[in-house]
């Protein structure tokens, strides 16, 4: 089953809201700027109200040792790094604590994507592809480009993490196109920045999981 995160929760209620839509996983930023930027305490709040969804922290060229101290306070499942940290930084971040780490990239080509691949693979869980846009790290609403990526496959190691412009009504063809284990939505889903809208929530969720996912998914070749 395909996993869906539902990113930019600012209040406990969108975060209970996500979960009982059926998210999979539930993401804070702590970190990466931006108007959903929360506190660590608001980040308590909102996280105790997600039961058994995956808690993402989203952080960005912060200090390694902050990140691994709020992960560890809040139990984070996941630490996504949105900025331009280094492959020491995410050895150091990974080895730290049994929390997953995602690392944002934004590749334009799939011989692009294929070099993120190449010097990330062996570092993290998962790859998040995210939309390029000059001096935002994310919540843009600008969409990834899909089918300029879907040419670069690969098996098993890191998982794929689709974010960048999804909405209710795109998820499923940018599911058909790239066929990701996890998709990412933040502003796709809000009433206004920051508060989520149940019916986009719902529609989003709905419309991923009711997406085919082709058999081949399972054993992407490598490129």
């Amino acid at each position: 089953m395909i996993g869906v995160k539902i990113c930019g929760v600012c209040h406990p209620a969108d975060g209970a809201l996500a979960v009982g839509a059926g998210a999979t996983h539930v993401g804070v930023i702590l970190g990466a700027g931006g108007p959903r930027v929360r506190t660590e305490s608001e980040a308590v709040a909102i996280f105790a109200a997600v039961a058994d969804a995956v808690r993402v922290g989203v952080f960005a060229d912060a200090d390694p040792r902050h990140v691994i101290e709020v992960a560890n306070r809040l139990a984070l499942g996941a630490v996504q790094l949105h900025g331009a940290e280094t492959p020491d930084i995410v050895a150091e971040i990974a080895a730290s604590g049994a929390w997953q780490v995602w690392k944002a990239v934004r590749p334009d080509t799939a011989d692009e994507l294929a070099a993120s691949l190449a010097r990330w693979s062996a570092l993290v869980d998962a790859l998040l592809i995210d939309a390029a846009v000059k001096g935002r790290t994310g919540g843009t609403g600008v969409a990834a480009p899909w089918k300029a990526l879907a040419a670069a496959r690969w098996q098993g190691r890191p998982s794929l993490v689709l974010a960048g412009g999804l909405r209710p009504d795109n998820i499923a063809e940018a599911i058909d196109v790239l066929t990701p284990d996890i998709v990412d939505v933040s502003s796709g889903v809000e009433a206004s920045i920051g508060r989520k809208d149940p019916e986009r929530v719902g529609a989003f969720v709905r419309n991923a999981r009711s997406a085919a996912r082709p058999a081949e998914t399972a054993g992407r070749s490598a490129q």
